[in-house]
């Protein structure tokens, strides 16, 4: 599952997890721009996120019996997809932001014609098996260069490597660690370090990974690991968001849109107050995400009268707002764009200089 998230935890937890509205706040204000005129103050965009609660055996009793309004319950395997534990929640939450954030910049620079250059530089550890071998040297965001000595430029390059390794044998890998902050900040990048992961048998039924010439494997199984391409991205002008305890991919419109209003010599809303949920990915994409119906809640608390959503979440939102908050389904940045204007009057229009 897909969200926005803040994350909270107890004592004595079960597996279960509890959705409740959160904030929906201006992205403006979190937006810094360096050596390039532009506006911070727009608050007329807003990021929504949920609060996500670890619950205790006993609350979750509780919460059965007495179903509180505007919850949600979801379980850690919804949360994570996979044999993941719990302890790598938040670190993954924050990797789904920080590459949501780079994606926005990308996607919201590309809109406004800007030139962004990319290039890849390995595969970056986006879950870990409870049971993997890697679990003890490795850690969610550490990113892998090489293999064998040989470079890795993504994770069909690991794929293929521990592919050529026989189970039960160990792979040599160079890996660059990183530290995430409490707060969900990503340090700088290690230099690369020598560490070794036994190899693993391929499970049985295991399905295609995409890599060309490995098509059987789950991608990464055999290391006991879930990957994601590792990209570095060269930016036109220097960006940068605050999100600190904000987790997950699902503010990547806002943060889009709160980009491309900074960057316009006017707010692309006009006197709109707009709201926006939903991942980016670079090419401008808007994905699905979890949490919608808790979003609505929080969006109409903060007095937003239109709220963009994923296609995918449209009806969703739709039944979880009341008659005056106007719910607008996109599936692009480009769309997203063209509604505001249809609303606000105003086309972007990229500051110079």
């Amino acid at each position: 599952m897909i969200i926005g998230l803040v994350i909270w935890s107890n004592k004595h937890l079960s597996n279960e997890f509890a959705l409740t509205p959160g904030l929906a706040q201006p992205v403006g204000p979190l937006i810094t721009v360096s050596d390039h005129p532009h506006s911070s103050q727009r608050q007329t965009i807003l990021l929504t996120d949920v609060y996500l609660t670890q619950l205790t055996t006993w609350q979750w009793l509780i919460d059965q019996i007495h179903p509180p309004a505007h919850e949600e319950f979801v379980s850690l395997t919804q949360l994570t997809g996979g044999d993941v534990p719990a302890s790598q929640l938040t670190a993954n939450a924050y990797l789904q932001m920080f590459d949501s954030q780079n994606f926005a910049k990308v996607a919201a620079m590309r809109a406004l014609g800007l030139h962004v250059g990319g290039i890849p530089i390995g595969a970056t550890v986006n879950e870990i098996a409870s049971d993997s071998p890697a679990a003890s040297v490795l850690s969610v965001g550490d990113r892998v260069v090489a293999a064998q000595g040989k470079p890795i430029r993504n994770e069909c390059d690991l794929v293929r490597a521990a592919s050529r390794v026989g189970p039960g044998q160990r792979l040599s890998l160079m890996v660059q660690h990183v530290r995430i902050s409490d707060t969900g900040v990503f340090g700088r990048y290690m230099p690369p370090k020598s560490v070794e992961v036994q190899v693993a048998s391929v499970p049985a039924g295991a399905g295609p990974t995409g890599c060309p010439g490995n098509p059987s494997l789950v991608v990464s199984n055999p290391l006991g690991m879930f990957l994601e391409d590792a990209t570095q991205w060269h930016f036109p002008v220097s960006v940068s968001i605050n999100t600190a305890r904000i987790g997950g991919p699902s503010a990547g419109l806002a943060m889009t849109l709160g980009i491309i209003d900074a960057l316009s010599k006017t707010s692309i809303t006009g006197t709109l107050k707009i709201a926006a949920t939903g991942a980016i990915d670079p090419y401008g994409n808007v994905l699905d995400v979890g949490g919608v119906a808790e979003k609505t809640i929080a969006v109409e608390n903060a007095g937003a009268t239109v709220f963009l959503v994923p296609t995918q979440e449209f009806g969703v939102a739709r039944s979880a707002a009341s008659g005056g908050l106007k719910v607008i389904e996109v599936a692009t940045i480009g769309q997203a764009l063209r509604a505001i204007e249809r609303l606000s009057g105003v086309k972007p229009e990229p500051i110079s200089g």
